[in-house]
C-alpha cells in the first residue's frame, strides 16, 4: 500500500542496501530489526510515513525515529538499540555476601528458621547495610538459590533410611557415615 504522498526520501548507501536485502532474507534476526529493516526498504522506495506504519505494523513515530537515527547514525543505529543502564544494584558485591554469609548461619537465639523480614532486620541490626528492603533480600536469596525458611533445604543424615535400587526394589539399609570431629 503505498501512500498518497511522497515521503521526505530517504537514500539508502548500495552496501546498506545491500545488508538490508541480506537481513531480511536470512531470517535470523529478531523481529523488532527485520521490521525496522522493512521500514528503511519501504522508506527507500519512496514510501510516506503512515503508510510505511501501516505496512510493517509499526507506530508512525517508530518509522520517524528509525529514519532519523539512520541518518544521524547509520544503518547500526537504525536497527538496534542502544543497551538500556537499568537501575544500580542496592547491595553491593559485599552487602550480599555479608547477607548470604548470615543466613548460612544459625538463626538468632529464639528463632528456629530464617524468614526474610528477620532477614532484613538482622542486617540493618548488624550493621551490614545501613537499609535493605524486604523485596531486595528476597531477590538475593533467589539468585543465591537459599530458602532457609523451609525445612526440606536443611540437610540432616538418616540413618537407617532404605535406599532403592534402579529396578525400585530395597537395596538394603545403608548405615549413617560417621560426623568428624
Amino acid at each position: 500500500m503505498r501512500g498518497h504522498t511522497r515521503s521526505q526520501g530517504l537514500k539508502l548507501k548500495q552496501a546498506d542496501s545491500a545488508a538490508l536485502e541480506a537481513l531480511t532474507h536470512r531470517g535470523r534476526e529478531s523481529v523488532r530489526v527485520l521490521r525496522r529493516a522493512r521500514v528503511l526498504q519501504l522508506l527507500a522506495m519512496g514510501w510516506t510515513v503512515v503508510g510505511v506504519a501501516e505496512a510493517a505494523g509499526v507506530t508512525e513515530t517508530t518509522v520517524r525515529t528509525v529514519r532519523r537515527r539512520y541518518r544521524e547514525a547509520g544503518l547500526s543505529a537504525a536497527l538496534n538499540e542502544k543497551p538500556r543502564p537499568g537501575a544500580a544494584r542496592r547491595l553491593t558485591e559485599k552487602q550480599a555476601s555479608e547477607v548470604v554469609a548470615m543466613v548460612c548461619a544459625l538463626p538468632p537465639e529464639g528463632r528456629a528458621r530464617w524468614m526474610v523480614r528477620l532477614i532484613t532486620q538482622e542486617a540493618v541490626r548488624r550493621g551490614l547495610v545501613p537499609t535493605v528492603g524486604r523485596e531486595t533480600v528476597r531477590e538475593l536469596l533467589l539468585r543465591h538459590d537459599l530458602k532457609p525458611w523451609r525445612e526440606k533445604n536443611v540437610v540432616r543424615a538418616k540413618a537407617g533410611r532404605p535406599v532403592r535400587r534402579a529396578n525400585g526394589r530395597r537395596a538394603g539399609v545403608v548405615p549413617a557415615a560417621p560426623v568428624p570431629q
